[in-house]
């Protein structure tokens, strides 16, 4: 291949890398931001098998010998007028699913709870606990979450958290009113 074609083929590349950001900046702006400068939400591991560091043995996707789930998580700082937590699940490591939720996005809704506990949703199903719901699906494999499904190359596996207020009618706005990030570990 002729370096011209490489050039050709790098600006492509950068192009739709860029296109697809775009994209998902797009869909996330489905809440809007309260400020400019959000509170940070404090979140642990509600399971003492998460440590952050590495993925828990059998919490991975199905073609990796796993039946995996999202962890439990405890989420403190809550700001009042939240009525829902949206949890953001994605691989730093693998462009197509590293923003906006690539292995989805899972919704709690939450009372006045502070700190709320979220429970943790199976992988590939759209059977629930009480209470969560599916925010959107994942870009991989379809339905609800996908566990960390990349063979054990070590790929790091993030999770975004934000405080909202879902609107409840097409007269409201959605707003976003905190924001938090917790590592889920490397698979």
């Amino acid at each position: 291949m002729s370096l011209r074609m490489l050039s050709v083929l790098a600006v492509f590349t950068l192009a739709s890398g860029l296109m697809a950001l775009t994209v998902g900046e797009i869909e996330a702006s489905e809440y809007k931001a309260v400020s400019e400068n959000l509170p940070k939400l404090k979140i642990a591991f509600a399971d003492p098998a998460w440590d952050g560091k590495t993925i828990p043995d059998g919490q991975q996707c199905p073609s990796q010998d796993g039946h995996g789930a999202t962890p439990a998580l405890i989420v403190d700082n809550i700001p009042s007028g939240t009525n829902a937590i949206i949890v953001e699940f994605n691989d730093s490591d693998y462009r197509p699913l590293s923003y906006d939720g690539g292995h989805g996005k899972i919704g709690f809704w939450i009372g006045a709870a502070n700190p709320a506990t979220l429970p943790s949703v199976p992988g590939l199903s759209d059977k629930l606990p009480k209470g969560s719901f599916i925010e959107a699906d994942n870009r991989a494999w379809g339905k609800g979450y996908v566990p960390p499904c990349s063979g054990g190359r070590g790929n790091s596996y993030f999770a975004i958290i934000k405080a909202v207020y879902k609107a409840k009618s097409d007269k409201e706005k959605s707003l976003l009113l905190a924001t938090g990030t917790i590592e889920l570990g490397s698979y």
